[in-house]
């Protein structure tokens, strides 16, 4: 049977139970939100560090393949938008196994992310209160989202809306005054605001290439959680309106949020000025020598720790859902309360996060590293189901057995292949870094293969029958 692109499908199963309480405005600013997170606010200073001005590439590079990934979701979403999203699509089009495993990805992806944003959140009001145990601070954190998201889709829409209105207004603040700050070459913190200071401190690429190579597994977790917003069609009201603005949206925002921020960054003051303890965007603030500057840009950073950590939440319990529906998750995530919200599958994941609150009791100084580690696993294995789900889609569509919609990946197969060439490329990389926790990443993916080959074997029969 060929499905008409302008008619996208709600025949999958997972979808069963929930509210389309989604509107434009929500899942709008849903995308946006899972477009700036702690991977932009607290990652970058630990990884100018390291790499210096050049760090700009990296960003380009990972943006550039955010991108094309981002476009074959939209394919794939307007072709059948359900709560599952990508679980789905590589059931269907890869093998039940695939789905399995790209499910489960997903979730230790969120497992690493969750625990990298509490983690983050505890760094952060560690700066009003330095004596404060920064593993309390996670634990607060993560009990206030957990009700927030056992509540219902529609609270979790708009404080998410609000949270990312905060960030993008920060954003866009830091954007205006730092471009003002270059364009006027006003001194900050005793150091000159201009274009020079990309090359006058050991040069553009200061550590040289291997050290920005390595750069790449950092910058993909900054990346991360994109892709959530086609999670959320399954629960938005016009998905075939909706979509393709909440998709493209996304490319603008690369290219002036990330790419243009890192810019400016490494303009406004000297890269030798960042560090991995603090968020750049406060240091800069705080440079200005505006007294509350640097803490409101603190409460900005905070916000958007808890957003990323909110959604976590959200996606994963719709994953481990649709994994349960078909015996591949414990029976309990499947649960549904009365407000049609999987409370059964956001506690599980609280309870894996809760990880994170023993990290950052163990080793406050490395959580956030071991995290972010861990979790550009889950991405890239996300990342890599959704682009090869798309090239299959193509090729039934060529067969005739279904309609391509509208709205498609560019460039498709070439770029799918280049692309998911480059993720591998991250993976090799990580093997050969000179950090403790990045290496640990590479040597846990045969550890990770196992387990879900194993988990797979052990489910596969109720799988088969679901």
């Amino acid at each position: 049977m060929v499905t008409t692109p302008d008619a996208p499908r709600r025949t999958s199963a997972t979808d069963e139970g929930y509210a389309t309480g989604l509107g434009n405005r929500q899942v709008q600013m849903i995308a946006m939100g899972g477009a700036i997170g702690v991977g932009l606010f607290l990652g970058v200073g630990g990884r100018m560090e390291q790499a210096g001005p050049a760090l700009i590439l990296s960003y380009l590079l990972c943006g550039a393949a955010a991108f094309f990934v981002m476009r074959a979701l939209g394919e794939l979403v307007l072709y059948k938008p359900v709560a599952g999203s990508f679980v789905e699509y590589s059931r269907e089009f890869i093998g039940p196994w695939a789905g399995f495993a790209a499910g489960w990805m997903y979730f230790i992806n969120w497992a690493g992310a969750g625990i990298a944003e509490i983690t983050a959140a505890g760094i952060y009001i560690g700066k009003w209160f330095p004596d404060f145990p920064q593993w309390l601070t996670a634990l607060i954190c993560l009990v206030a989202l957990l009700v927030v998201n056992v509540l219902s889709v529609k609270l979790f829409g708009e404080l998410e809306f609000w949270f990312s209105v905060i960030k993008v207004l920060a954003i866009v603040s830091f954007l205006a005054v730092g471009l003002a700050l270059v364009v006027t070459a006003s001194d900050v913190g005793g150091t000159t605001a201009g274009p020079h200071n990309l090359v006058d401190h050991g040069g553009f690429m200061p550590n040289g290439l291997p050290l920005v190579l390595m750069s790449l597994q950092g910058v993909m977790f900054a990346y991360a959680s994109l892709e959530m917003v086609g999670i959320a069609a399954g629960e938005s009201k016009d998905p075939a309106k909706v979509m393709p603005k909440a998709i493209n949206s996304v490319v603008w925002r690369i290219g002036v949020f990330y790419v243009g921020s890192v810019l400016l960054l490494c303009m406004v003051m000297p890269w030798t000025s960042y560090n991995g303890d603090q968020s750049p965007f406060v240091t800069v603030f705080s440079s200005l020598g505006v007294p509350w500057a640097g803490d409101l840009m603190n409460f900005v950073v905070l916000t958007a720790a808890l957003s990323s950590c909110n959604s976590g939440l959200y996606s994963t319990g719709r994953i481990l859902r649709s994994l349960a529906q078909r015996g591949e998750a414990p029976s309990f995530t499947e649960r549904m309360n009365s407000r049609r919200a999987p409370y059964g599958a956001v506690l599980f994941t609280g309870a894996v996060f809760l990880v994170g609150v023993l990290l950052n009791y163990v080793v406050p100084k490395d959580a956030f590293d071991i995290a972010t580690s861990i979790s550009s696993l889950g991405v890239i294995a996300t990342w890599a189901a959704l682009l090869y789900a798309q090239t299959r889609l193509r090729s039934r569509a060529r067969r005739g057995d279904l309609e391509r919609p509208g709205y498609r990946m560019p460039g498709s197969p070439w770029t799918n292949w280049v692309v998911l060439g480059f993720l591998g490329l991250i993976v090799v990389l990580a093997g050969f870094s000179e950090e403790t926790a990045v290496r640990w990443s590479f040597y846990a993916v045969p550890v990770l293969v196992v387990a879900i080959a194993a988990g797979w074997w052990a489910v596969r029969g109720r799988a088969s029958s679901s």
